[in-house]
């Protein structure tokens, strides 16, 4: 038997060159040598090359910031835009058909949210006038048993109340509101540049990924051959395992804060929760994707709307947040972040807020998905990189 076998002998037995072959699939990816770091190189060129890297950061600030989220978007991306590639497309059209698919997805997503939303949010605005009118007579009544009890407060003053009052003081200030605004659209439009850019960068960063990824290669020390052991692959994987542990935690956030104002609504503790539990729900989820300040600015809204109806709801719908960021911190959070992340809270505690003083709530946002890359590039580099050590010049000095 000549020919695929090879070295598999005429007098073998049938199917002997299938097992050859199995065998032959079944070794182990040999592991390429150690890259050994000398000393020099550990004494001066690593401490000068993060001096240098710090004095860039901070020199080319934004630059850098919008070319680490375009390359995050991109590693999310790549996966579907190989994916596609499979199938013998171009990859500049693969890259145009993922960007189409994620608009289209998240044009979908908001036709779906859109009607309900909006329909919870125009009975808010009808109810608004009702709710501000029982509040005052509340405001009122409160401020009655004050005084029976020598406690003199002007919450209510010539017939008007204290949301009066302040309605009639931001009329008086629409000059500084107005500049306000000029200011905000400032912003936006800054905001708007900087998200364009974003995409046009992205689309780069995909067009050329696969020339990226053979300069990573390069760069890198050789790993042995397979896809566990391929750094671009691997820093992909880490980003992905984030991403998707993100949506799944603001998913499950948002879908217990909706569900527990439902129930709020119909036991008659919050009344009004039953009727916007969906758009309480789908902010709350959406504010979980900023870290620190998110869960308390998803809990404002439906605070504020109890607070209109009645102080005491106001505080029952309070204990209801608290006691949902304590299961959040404690129960939800390890477990989600436990299996994507495989960091430790301390380290992920410090890379929030190292991020936060860097660049502000962007750099928050930024961080986590970095510090995966960076624990990625660390257990890379201690599986490949070895430090020349010191204890040999200082045997040879004694």
């Amino acid at each position: 038997m000549t020919g695929v076998s090879g070295n598999v002998p005429e007098s073998a037995p049938p199917g002997a060159e299938e097992h050859a072959l199995t065998d032959a699939q079944q070794v182990e990816p040999t592991e390429p040598p150690r890259v050994v770091i000398p000393r020099w190189v550990q004494l001066v060129l690593l401490p000068i090359s993060i001096l240098a890297l710090w004095a860039v950061v901070k020199a080319a600030g934004k630059v850098v910031l919008l070319f680490i989220v375009a390359g995050l978007i991109a590693l999310i991306l790549n996966p579907a835009v190989a994916f596609l590639q499979r199938s013998r497309l171009p990859r500049g059209l693969a890259v145009l058909a993922v960007y189409l698919a994620f608009f289209l997805t998240l044009a979908g997503i908001g036709f779906l949210l859109s009607n309900p939303i909006s329909e919870q949010v125009r009975t808010f605005s009808n109810n608004l006038p009702h709710i501000v009118e029982e509040a005052n007579k509340k405001i009122a009544t409160f401020q009655g048993e004050l005084n029976q009890q020598g406690i003199h407060v002007h919450l209510v003053k010539q017939g008007k109340t204290a949301l009066q009052t302040f309605q009639e003081k931001v009329a008086k200030s629409a000059g500084k509101l107005a500049s306000f605004g000029g200011a905000i659209l400032t912003e936006a439009a800054n905001a708007v540049f900087n998200l364009v850019l974003i995409f046009v960068l992205s689309v780069y960063m995909l067009l050329y990924g696969q020339q990226i990824g053979a300069l990573v290669r390069r760069v890198m020390p050789d790993g042995d051959g397979s896809r566990a052991d391929d750094y671009p692959l691997l820093v992909q994987r880490a980003v992905s395992r984030y991403v998707g542990g993100q949506l799944l935690f603001s998913a499950i956030m948002g879908t217990s804060a909706g569900l527990a104002l439902y129930l709020f609504g119909i036991t008659g503790i919050f009344p009004d929760g039953s009727k916007y539990a969906l758009a309480f729900g789908v902010f709350y989820a959406a504010m979980e994707l900023v870290p620190y300040v998110g869960p308390i600015l998803g809990a404002l809204p439906p605070v504020l709307v109890a607070l209109f109806t009645d102080p005491i709801t106001a505080l029952w719908v309070a204990l209801l947040f608290v006691g949902l960021q304590q299961v959040e911190g404690h129960v939800v959070a390890p477990q989600v972040f436990g299996h994507t992340l495989r960091i430790n809270p301390l380290l992920v505690i410090f890379a929030l807020l190292f991020g936060l003083e860097l660049y502000g709530v962007i750099g928050a946002l930024i961080a986590l998905p970095i510090l995966a890359i960076v624990r990625e590039t660390v257990v890379y580099l201690s599986r490949h990189v070895t430090l020349e050590p010191w204890d040999e010049t200082s045997r040879r000095l004694l």
